[in-house]
């Protein structure tokens, strides 16, 4: 196994707005070099051109594979004594990013407190031609704050952005983790409402990279969204989520969501909610993966895909091999098989053995320079609605759900193998024969008990996130406890035998904001649950 190599500089980071907001705001927007004046449009841009959405070397390499991934065995990396340990210089820098622009991230919070600030400045007549632009970037603030709950539990967040605001140097308080989730809820419905009957505007199509200004797309990605948190909090407050759900799933009218129109042959770039790579982007993630990731997993591989002979393999898998003399010369031969190294496998064993066994796909995630940031798809959305309609409804439709996101899975993969730009194979689309069998035939088809048939739900939607959307499976896997995977315990450093169940606060944060810090220090263990978790 390539061994894992570690950078030795690292990014220096500004000090977050949520840990003293001690940032000059015209450092960040007023700097002569850069903006005199800010405008919504500009900072709009700003807050979607994040590298922590997009496909990029730093999120992927620092932190979905070394952290969320590990916890939900969504990447594959060296099985050594501490791979159950956070990363505290990582996790930091993803906090960071989340507060603060500058490092990989765009700063959201700050970002969307100036563009707050400079609304409010706007006449009345300018305000209504710019409000659409504000309602956007409310949605794309909370998707990622959503995810920093998901990761830590209770955040600065109301309070966080004081100095960008209103010119207050004040350090933020904790919000409770369920208080914020309610808001997000209530917001994003406010927002799908909002969209409904907006108008669009030219500034709002230029300055919108990720939707190009289309309301229809807003109004389903804030529906969308607003679903995936009415069901992550379904656990442990069931009335709340089951009444909301079942409105939405009722009156797909009024709450349209992002399912891809239902047909499972879809087409993933035109549906689905994903932010493409700029233009002048040739990155890809090849780096990231190299350094320690680009295995395939044991549970995945072989306890899911394999036994179902699930169509997906082929994009989601090399199979791999080592160079051998045939006929006296070297030749790279192939492994005869797709299959995934044991968990169990100690890193001399991952060494010495990992050519023996299936990678991550070249086409589709090593070399993909278009690989897209993914943030809401048709086959997730599918699968809420699956599992919504079986444990609240009817489970004839949450099998109509289930099929469907299943072949929308399929078609998703295959999209994005098919949009690779360089020399490797596109996989040919399977025939619609093959996924039937699949999908009807296979011990992945929508039978027996309930509690079997969300078991399957629960899975699909664990492979169907995989390596790229590893904070939603770390997610989900906490949440529901599905798939039963299993975690090598022996010889682990003692206390991180295992993954934990949430992050704990960055020490800069820790030391920055110690006063607020007081109110949450007892909940700042490992093992401490996210108030959605049964």
């Amino acid at each position: 196994m390539k061994k894992l190599i570690i950078k030795a500089s690292f990014l220096v980071l500004s000090l977050t707005v949520a840990v003293g907001c001690k940032k000059d705001i015209d450092d960040k927007f007023n700097n002569p070099e850069n903006v005199l004046d800010p405008n919504l449009p500009g900072l709009f841009t700003g807050m979607l051109n994040n590298d922590r959405v997009a496909a990029k070397y730093w999120n992927m390499r620092t932190f979905l594979s070394q952290m969320p991934g590990v916890y939900a065995q969504t990447t594959y990396i060296a099985n050594g004594n501490t791979v159950y340990q956070q990363s505290d210089s990582y996790s930091q820098q993803y906090w960071d990013d989340f507060y603060s622009p500058g490092g990989n991230g765009s700063g959201p919070v700050a970002l969307y407190r100036a563009m707050e600030r400079k609304f409010n400045s706007l006449s009345s007549t300018d305000q209504a031609a710019q409000r659409v632009i504000l309602q956007a970037a409310k949605v794309v603030l909370i998707e990622q704050a959503a995810k920093m709950v998901d990761l830590w539990g209770d955040i600065p967040y109301s309070e966080a952005g004081g100095l960008t605001t209103n010119d207050l140097i004040k350090n933020p308080k904790y919000d409770e983790q369920k208080a914020l989730y309610t808001s997000f809820i209530a917001d994003l419905a406010s927002a799908g409402t909002y969209f409904k009957t907006a108008t669009s505007t030219a500034a709002f199509a230029k300055a919108d990279i990720l939707l190009k200004g289309d309301l229809n797309k807003w109004t389903r990605y804030a529906n969308s969204l607003r679903l995936r948190l009415l069901m992550r909090i379904s656990k442990t407050d069931e009335a709340t989520a089951k009444t909301a759900v079942l409105q939405m799933l009722g009156d797909q009218t009024n709450f349209p969501l992002v399912d891809g129109g239902n047909v499972g042959t879809y087409n993933p770039g035109v549906s689905d909610i994903l932010l493409q790579p700029l233009t002048n982007s040739s990155s890809d993630l090849h780096d990231a993966f190299f350094e320690g990731s680009w295995y395939a997993t044991d549970y995945m591989l072989n306890t899911v895909l394999l036994p179902a002979n699930d169509p997906r393999i082929p994009v989601l898998y090399d199979k791999f091999g080592r160079v051998k003399k045939v006929a006296g010369k070297d030749q790279f031969v192939q492994n005869p098989t797709y299959k995934a190294m044991p968990v169990t496998f100690t890193t001399a064993q991952q060494e010495s053995s990992f050519a023996d066994y299936a990678v991550l796909d070249s086409g589709t995630f090593v070399f993909n320079q278009k690989l897209p940031g993914i943030l809401i798809t048709a086959s997730e959305v599918n699968l809420l609605k699956a599992e919504a309609f079986e444990r609240w409804g009817s489970t004839a439709d949450a099998k109509t759900a289930y099929d469907m996101a299943l072949r929308q899975s399929v078609a998703f993969y295959y999209y994005l193998n098919s949009i690779n730009q360089g020399a490797y194979v596109k996989e040919t689309f399977p025939s619609a024969t093959t996924i039937d069998t699949w999908v009807n035939t296979s011990n992945a088809a929508y039978t027996d008990a309930s509690t079997d048939k969300l078991t399957k739900i629960y899975t699909q939607k664990w492979v169907h996130f995989g390596v790229l959307q590893a904070t939603e499976a770390w997610s989900e896997y906490r949440r529901t406890g599905i798939p039963l995977l299993t975690f090598p315990t022996n010889g682990k450093q003692a206390g991180y035998e295992t993954p934990p169940t949430r992050l704990i606060y960055p020490a800069k944060e820790k030391t920055l904001n110690s006063a607020n810090y007081q109110a949450v220090v007892a909940k700042d263990t490992r093992k401490t649950k996210i108030f959605w978790m049964p």
